[in-house]
């Protein structure tokens, strides 16, 4: 990101700025050139072009041998004449925005940058699995997601299934001129957006769409493609969204409403209690297609719910070993018994479906200074759990050295911990297959990309060395920060598309791929 006034933008001819906030409520796009991530770019020698009428001055002022006579009708063009000043570098922390300045994106440092607004802000969304294929490289991209709303009333929130295409790559001023015309027409073309939404009753606190094993085609449309929804009224909705997806890729197709709008079944263990906290499982084992869903309240209580050959089984009795909300849940990636949670309460649990008493195996019990927000099971290196906390802190835990219940052992020391963030962690997230970097996004209105294999290198530091007075020192290990988004709350890496993020806030979704990662 770098900064620049208010006044300067507002008096460039043709200059871009930061794409504006959309308030709560607001459907309509406003037409800037942000929407397909690319903005108008300046003319640096705008003013320097010469109209007809001063080219006919210039020759008449010139002798029989072409040389200049009066330096007062075309003074020559000094080589040495000021440049446009480069925008400042903007890193959250260290550098604070005067009353007179915004930010605006540098799209030097995106391979891809779109931004989308939609009719309701989206606390929650889910990337849904296609049939284009793993590790996509070219573009334009496609994208498929799902999101739950935050309407102004209950009867007004949806379900929506997004389909997002013709996501270009970011054009620079430094793409070459040669290339072909049909890659200049692509490039100008607009992103395209399209969805198909069912009614839901009161807003969606969080939205997850059942695992599919990697490299696994979509399933057919004669079979279900489950969504799970933890709505505000207490419900946990599971739907099936495989209709919704065929009818935004085959023209004419007829959703079945009778199959989309009603939920395939209703978590009615929670009672009243509403929660934020849900993951999938696939069951694996003797039952590769068997789901187990894990859903917590804010009362403190975990429920599992696996499916069956007639449907799914909503199990009553609840895990409990918390005091406080449970905020995040994550399956274990390599054993099919064991989950992990974390709360209100400042800790962090591990639990096994197996153990008596529904009570949690081991802990951290003081994980953060205040609540833990949010969790991520790294799917490579499996000992490795990633937390966020209320304080804004990102911690990384060796979950070999984690404390057995009814010890009296100490608290494990983290393995790594961050305080860039200066607003509470909203989302984390560790890349799909690179073991050693996630995404995080804040309150402080930033999402972060880190590599954890990251040192610091004493010769090279460069610029980054020099923290200005009431400023901080960035953390080696911290990649990229992007901004421009109001109030984030949830990000996810696209699991085929390498590289790429997808974040919702309170102004609607972004979609980007950075030169980082």
């Amino acid at each position: 990101m770098s900064k620049r006034s208010v006044t300067e933008i507002q008096s460039t001819p043709g200059g871009s700025s930061e794409p504006r906030k959309t308030p709560r409520g607001e459907s309509k796009q406003r037409d800037q050139p942000a929407e397909d991530g690319m903005g108008e770019f300046e003319d640096a020698w705008e003013d320097e072009l010469e109209s007809d009428e001063e080219v006919v001055d210039a020759e008449a002022g010139k002798g029989e041998d072409g040389m200049e006579v009066d330096d007062e009708v075309m003074p020559p063009i000094e080589e040495t004449e000021e440049q446009p000043t480069a925008p400042d570098v903007f890193i959250p922390g260290v550098h604070h925005l005067d009353k007179d300045e915004i930010l605006e994106p540098d799209d030097s440092v995106y391979l891809m940058r779109h931004n989308m607004s939609v009719n309701w802000p989206c606390l929650s969304f889910d990337i849904l699995r296609d049939n284009l294929g793993d590790e996509r490289q070219r573009f334009p991209a496609t994208a498929y997601i799902v999101a739950g709303t935050q309407a102004d009333v209950a009867k007004n929130n949806e379900l929506s299934v997004y389909k997002m295409s013709q996501l270009q790559r970011t054009q620079k001023e430094s793409d070459s001129d040669d290339e072909g015309d049909d890659d200049d027409d692509a490039l100008d073309e607009d992103p395209l957006l399209e969805h198909r939404s069912v009614p839901h009753l009161g807003g969606v606190n969080r939205i997850r769409a059942q695992p599919l094993p990697p490299a696994s085609s979509l399933p057919p449309v004669s079979q279900p493609y489950y969504v799970a929804s933890w709505a505000e009224t207490g419900k946990v909705h599971i739907w099936d969204v495989r209709p919704l997806i065929e009818a935004l890729d085959v023209p004419g197709y007829t959703v079945d409403k009778a199959r989309t709008h009603t939920p395939a079944f209703t978590i009615n263990s929670h009672g009243r209690a509403e929660g934020f906290a849900m993951d999938w499982a696939s069951s694996g084992g003797a039952n590769p297609s068997g789901l187990r869903l894990l859903t917590g309240d804010v009362h403190s209580k975990i429920y599992l719910t696996t499916t069956t050959p007639s449907g799914f089984n909503a199990l009553s009795q609840p895990f409990t070993s918390h005091t406080s909300s449970v905020e995040d849940l994550q399956w274990s990636p390599a054993e099919p018994t064991v989950f992990a949670s974390c709360s209100a309460d400042q800790s962090v649990q591990i639990w096994d479906v197996r153990a008596k008493g529904r009570q949690s195996v081991a802990g951290v019990d003081r994980a953060h200074e205040s609540d833990v927000n949010v969790i991520s099971w790294n799917r490579s290196t499996t000992y490795l759990l990633l937390s966020g906390g209320d304080e804004g802190g990102i911690k990384v835990w060796d979950l070999r050295n984690v404390k057995k219940r009814g010890t009296t052992a100490p608290d494990p020391t983290p393995v790594a911990a961050f305080n860039w963030h200066r607003a509470p962690i909203t989302s984390i997230e560790w890349h799909p297959s690179e073991d050693s970097i996630f995404a995080a996004s804040g309150a402080d209105d930033q999402v972060t990309l880190w590599d954890l294999a990251v040192e610091q290198d004493e010769e090279e530091t460069g610029g980054m060395d020099a923290t200005p007075e009431g400023g901080r020192d960035v953390p080696p290990q911290l990649l990229f920060v992007h901004q421009g988004q109001k109030d984030v709350k949830e990000v996810h890496w696209h699991p085929q598309i390498p590289g790429t993020v997808i974040s919702t806030a309170l102004d609607g979704f972004n979609v980007f791929k950075t030169i980082s990662v």
